[in-house]
């Protein structure tokens, strides 16, 4: 009973997150909407069950930033709603981010001097699938294993789809489990990422001592509106009269 009124508690926060993105892509005329529907499931699976007093999240993706800012205004910060993050700690922005690429160096960085300095609390990092292509996440990769940060943990929204395409069309990225296992990383798959069940399981599954960690959470861009679902042209672009009509009939919103 408990599980199933925590799964529809977190059912309703998710509807009511993407009413706001929406409403604020509206207003700031702008929207990376696929991306960022993609991953609200997984932003509040950590913010309401999973992240620690000393835990610390960085979003790499963040043209995708809408709704993290919604999120933690919510909590009485105040971060800049933005497309691009700027770091920004006092109100839970732990670096610049943007550029894709950039955010797994950073957060192994500070998992490798949390290491060091024997503090405590994990580092949790989302990217896009589409930066398991960047050179620089390889390179974290073998870092992040050799250094054994068993306190970074990496999860990849996995919608398969990379800017205004698809990711087997563009540069295809397949047995990611196997790549990052020859790597030296626990790694556990989420079938339903848009399932909170499924995603509190996977973040609970037992955590390798020595080894850093790797989620590939199986995601559907512009999951929440049924016309806008797994279509490429959702990266980013302006809303229409008609798809904010469509929009808002979707979401619930008056």
């Amino acid at each position: 009973m408990k599980s199933k009124k925590k799964e529809l508690k977190l059912q309703n926060k998710a509807k009511k997150l993407r009413q706001e993105t929406f409403k604020a892509f509206i207003k700031k005329k702008e929207a990376h909407l696929g991306g960022s529907f993609s991953m609200i499931e997984i932003l509040l699976t950590l913010y309401e069950v999973i992240m620690k007093k000393n835990d610390k999240f960085i979003l790499s993706k963040s043209h995708s930033s809408f709704p993290m800012c919604l999120l933690l205004k919510e909590k009485g910060l105040n971060p800049q709603l933005t497309t691009h993050l700027e770091k920004d700690e006092k109100n839970g922005i732990h670096c610049t981010t943007g550029s894709l690429g950039h955010g797994l160096p950073i957060s192994t960085g500070i998992a490798f001097a949390r290491k060091k300095l024997q503090k405590k609390g994990n580092i949790y990092v989302l990217m896009s699938d589409g930066e398991c292509q960047e050179g620089t996440t390889w390179e974290s990769l073998l870092i992040g294993a050799k250094h054994k940060l068993d306190n970074l943990i990496v999860i990849i929204d996995y919608n398969k789809i990379q800017a205004l395409t698809r990711l087997k069309e563009a540069l295809p990225l397949k047995s990611l489990s196997s790549k990052f296992r020859s790597f030296n990383w626990n790694c556990i798959n989420i079938k339903n990422g848009h399932s909170f069940n499924s995603l509190i399981t996977g973040f609970k599954k037992k955590k390798i001592k020595g080894k850093p960690t790797i989620l590939i959470v199986n995601t559907i861009k512009g999951k929440g509106i049924k016309e806008f679902e797994n279509d490429p042209i959702w990266h980013a672009r302006k809303l229409n009269d008609k798809e904010i009509k469509i929009g808002k009939k979707r979401l619930g919103i008056q």
